[in-house]
């Protein structure tokens, strides 16, 4: 009796997929937060939105954090010749300081916003390791958001490599029984 080779299919992608299950790292121990989005109302017309504003960080990245800004679609209207479809902008802050070092910074960038959002912006900020409490608002009306998160340290380095045993030297005699292959140029 033969198996069918659907059966053998199935049988062959289930061992692929455990192998493969199995060859995956452990996930790295990045982490993203996401704080309370940003009510505001934008220039260059009567516009508003929300902002979104999180933070990434990473071990790989001790000590510092990538912060995100970004606007939802616009609602309102501009002005010009297409004021249902408005761009309107206005500056957004998130400010932060980190409670166990005491270090302070900002991250400040121009957001423009039309009907489908705006652009993602993004930078690094050196807020060194420890908890980081962050408040982002705009320069035009709008209600200030607040959020924490952790900044990892300094990563642990990885273990030192572990020297080769040295070279085995080959032995002096042979194991009893075992006789050298004759050498073909005794012969003559």
């Amino acid at each position: 009796m033969t198996t069918p080779s659907r059966v053998r299919a199935a049988v062959l992608l289930g061992c692929l997929g455990t192998v493969s299950g199995l060859a995956i790292p452990a996930p790295a121990q990045a982490r993203t937060v996401e704080f309370p989005q940003v009510p505001a109302v934008f220039r260059e017309g009567i516009c508003g939105t929300n902002i979104r504003v999180w933070a990434d960080t990473d071990p790989q990245w001790a000590g510092r954090a990538i912060f995100n800004v970004r606007a939802l679609p616009i609602v309102g209207i501009g002005p010009g010749e297409w004021s249902f479809a408005p761009v309107c902008e206005t500056v957004t802050t998130v400010a932060w300081r980190n409670l166990t070092t005491g270090a302070v910074g900002e991250y400040r960038v121009n957001v423009e916003a039309g009907l489908y959002g705006s652009l993602q912006y993004a930078q690094y900020q050196d807020t060194g390791p420890g908890r980081i409490d962050v408040t982002a608002y705009t320069d035009t009306i709008n209600i200030p958001q607040h959020g924490s998160f952790d900044v990892p340290a300094q990563a642990a380095p990885p273990p030192a490599a572990v020297a080769p045993p040295p070279a085995s030297t080959p032995p002096d005699a042979l194991a009893p029984g075992l006789e050298p292959a004759p050498d073909p140029e005794d012969s003559e």
